[in-house]
């Protein structure tokens, strides 16, 4: 090469003689030009310079190879620098390749291949971790504390009915689309908090407190989940919102012990009804039950009085009639039932006035003696048995 040639001081002319006019003179010039006057320090000598690296070079490289070894040299290089575009991405993970500093493509996980530096980059995402954002207090486990502590610029929110509410949730989230995670945004975690606490306060805003407490807990949580990942969508952040936790919703510490106060009283209110309510349930079946037995039984003594009189009446057209037909016999008849009706119950004696009589005659009642010495013989086989 032309520039080994020290005499000839390289491309730019001669490096210098006595008494030459040239850039490099006796005057203490150099080849850009003069020396500093004063004597003072001389910039870089170009020419040295590429000596040296010339001379390591060389020194690298096998004796008496020349250009064919050099080029050698230069292709091994580049299958190097080729060979190191080969990659791997771990099944939670994504690649993101930049294409001179612009975003080209995504690649999923196995064994990929990109251009290497400066063409392309890589940038790894994890995609299936699950990374948590608390809103409303920060975990011992983040503060290094025994407790838990609660931030009461996150945590207090507005109600619809005017009430102040202390809220505490976790959002627990992940990344879907590893492109926009990495280039829209640049503090996921703040990203996801700041919109966290924007969608739990509008949903807060949106309720009455006493649902926000008790049977709306699920309903609000499910609500803000839904918000937010609308709000992350829309700015195109990339994450994916797996999951919102409600940890706590209460009022505010101050006044705890009297919204306590307040709902015992409600308790107590809303037991008292329902007791009265199930009293009232109770009562008043058995009292229609009651009502519709009475109505039953008048409607039968009804029938049965009404049916009665129809008999009786039947009874005394039809007595009647025979009367008239035979009226001795009925009424001996009519004699000898009454009496028999009166005496059926009774203690009788037996009178004869007739002639030959004893007079008072007792009266047996053989049927009675014979039920009685039959229910004795069945107790008699009883006990022996």
């Amino acid at each position: 090469m032309p520039w080994t040639n020290q005499g000839s001081g390289g491309p730019w002319g001669p490096s210098g003689g006595n008494g030459g006019n040239g850039a490099g003179g006796d005057d203490g010039s150099g080849s850009w030009g003069r020396r500093p006057p004063g004597g003072g320090p001389q910039g870089p000598d170009i020419e040295d310079l590429l000596r040296r690296g010339q001379d390591r070079i060389r020194g690298l490289l096998p004796g008496k190879l020349g250009g064919r070894g050099f080029g050698l040299v230069l292709l091994i290089l580049a299958a190097l620098w080729l060979g190191s575009g080969f990659y791997t991405i771990a099944p939670e993970e994504q690649g993101v390749v930049l294409r001179f500093g612009e975003y080209a493509t995504t690649t999923q996980p196995g064994l990929n291949y990109h251009f290497p530096y400066p063409i392309e980059t890589l940038l790894k995402v994890a995609v299936l971790t699950v990374r948590r954002v608390e809103i409303g207090y920060r975990s011992a486990a983040d503060v290094a504390r025994t407790a838990d502590r609660n931030v009461d610029d996150e945590s207090l929110m507005l109600t619809g009915d005017e009430n102040i509410i202390d809220v505490n949730f976790v959002v627990q989230w992940a990344v879907k689309d590893a492109a926009a995670f990495s280039f829209n945004i640049r503090n996921p975690s703040q990203t996801v908090k700041f919109a966290a606490e924007s969608a739990m306060r509008e949903v807060i805003g949106k309720s009455d407190i006493s649902s926000a407490l008790a049977e709306g807990r699920e309903r609000v949580g499910d609500a803000t989940e839904t918000l937010l990942q609308s709000i992350l969508d829309e700015y195109r952040t990339g994450i994916l919102v797996t999951e919102l936790l409600l940890q706590r919703a209460d009022p505010p510490q101050a006044v705890i012990e009297s919204y306590r106060d307040v709902q015992r009283a409600k308790a107590d209110q809303e037991r008292l009804i329902n007791e009265a309510d199930a009293f009232k349930n109770r009562v008043v079946p058995e009292a229609n039950g009651q009502a519709a037995q009475l109505r039953a039984e008048a409607e039968a003594y009804r029938e049965q009085v009404v049916a009665r009189a129809d008999g009786a009446a039947q009874r005394f057209v039809a007595v009647y009639d025979e009367y008239r037909q035979a009226k001795e016999v009925t009424k001996q008849r009519i004699y000898l039932e009454t009496m028999e009706s009166v005496f059926r119950d009774m203690n009788k004696v037996i009178i004869d006035n007739g002639q030959g009589g004893t007079g008072v005659v007792p009266y047996l009642p053989l049927p009675e003696i014979q039920k009685r010495a039959a229910s004795r013989a069945r107790e008699a086989g009883g006990d022996q048995q």
